[in-house]
């Protein structure tokens, strides 16, 4: 697999070989907590709070898209702190591993600061994992929020301390009435939000775009543990992996041949993650295409591999991914699937009114 330069605000394509590849699915011991780990939900956000904006992967390129994102935050009625390290560059990272989470673990200790957001992906988050303050994070719990190489992040501060943290935009997303409306609706009005795909039907007979695909029927409950399916399954066997017992999984994508899509969900498979847990989303798979150069299985084959014999409920097209309409889906926290209707059902606020 070819190395690829990708935008600061897309996620890389990295480490084509595969961890099972080299172990084997025996070898894989998981060392986060217990299944029975307590989820503690931060503050809710409210107009005048500070978001605390960092690049835990890619160093901000273009400065202007800082001045857009640090504008859009404001225009909700956030103030924003802008990380030490944003604008560093340590080839594509914003500066050294240890500046990286010296910036995360500042924007946890700082009493000022009550959220923090990845101002975009690209590929280092995993790297500053070991790095960060756990027991810090765990006594002052916070909104932590971004999707896409930040994946890492939230789900490995999930697996060691328990707090809920929430996939969705980052501060280079397009901030549109969707976006923004789910974004408020989960983090600052703190409702158990039910996200379910919008209709449009444009000039068609029927919807074309944001279809749902029905895997398996039915629904199903549990925690909600996820984010993008190359990171996830690069940190597998490491302890900052949760639990998925009973647990929902909602992964997405950008720029993979369906074939390593077919890889990463194989190694889910055999690394025990699919047959643990109660239900499974598909988010968006942007620009995935069928190889051209191999006969290529479709998304479509691949959930009837491994997905529908699970007999769990099951569907795909969620607006979860990189994508400009997205959900706020928090990581930890109970919810709902309806595989028929396409809906994801929060089963409690995720966040504190206070």
């Amino acid at each position: 697999m070819s190395l690829t330069n990708p935008k600061p605000n897309t996620r890389r394509n990295f480490l084509s070989t595969t961890f099972l590849a080299a172990f084997g699915a025996s070898n894989l011991k998981f060392h986060s907590l217990d299944s029975n780990l307590t989820t503690i939900k931060p503050a809710a956000l409210k107009k005048g709070d500070t978001i605390g904006l960092v690049c835990p992967a890619y160093s901000a390129f273009i400065k202007e898209e800082v001045t857009v994102a640090v504008e859009s935050l404001q225009a909700m009625g956030f103030k924003v702190l802008i990380g030490k390290h944003v604008f560093d560059r340590y080839g594509n990272l914003a500066g050294k591993d240890q500046d990286r989470a010296e910036d995360i673990n500042e924007m946890f200790a700082n009493k000022q600061v009550n959220a923090i957001m990845a101002m975009h992906g690209g590929w280092g988050s995993a790297r500053i994992l070991p790095l960060l303050n756990y027991d810090l994070i765990k006594n002052n719990p916070k909104i932590l929020i971004g999707y896409s190489d930040i994946t890492a992040l939230l789900v490995g501060i999930y697996a060691q301390t328990g707090l809920a943290t929430f996939h969705g935009p980052v501060g280079s997303s397009t901030w549109n009435s969707f976006t923004v409306d789910y974004f408020k609706n989960t983090l600052i009005d703190g409702n158990a939000t039910k996200m379910v795909n919008p209709i449009k039907k444009n000039d068609t007979l029927v919807q074309t775009d944001d279809r749902i695909y029905t895997i398996y029927s039915g629904k199903a409950s549990g925690k909600l543990i996820g984010g993008n399916l190359t990171v996830l399954s690069h940190i597998l066997g490491s302890k900052f992996v949760p639990d998925f017992k009973n647990a929902i999984l909602f992964i997405e994508d950008i720029q993979e041949d369906t074939y390593r899509v077919d890889r990463m969900i194989t190694q889910l498979k055999l690394a025990g993650i699919l047959n643990n847990i109660s239900g499974f989303v598909f988010g968006k798979c942007t620009d995935c295409p069928p190889s051209k150069n191999y006969g290529s299985l479709t998304l479509e084959d691949i959930f009837e591999d491994h997905i529908k014999p699970l007999k769990i409920p099951a569907f795909s097209g969620s607006m979860i991914g990189h994508i400009k309409d997205k959900f706020t889906v928090p990581i930890g926290i109970e919810a709902t699937i309806d595989a028929d209707e396409g809906s994801i059902k929060l089963k409690e606020p995720a966040v504190i009114i206070k």
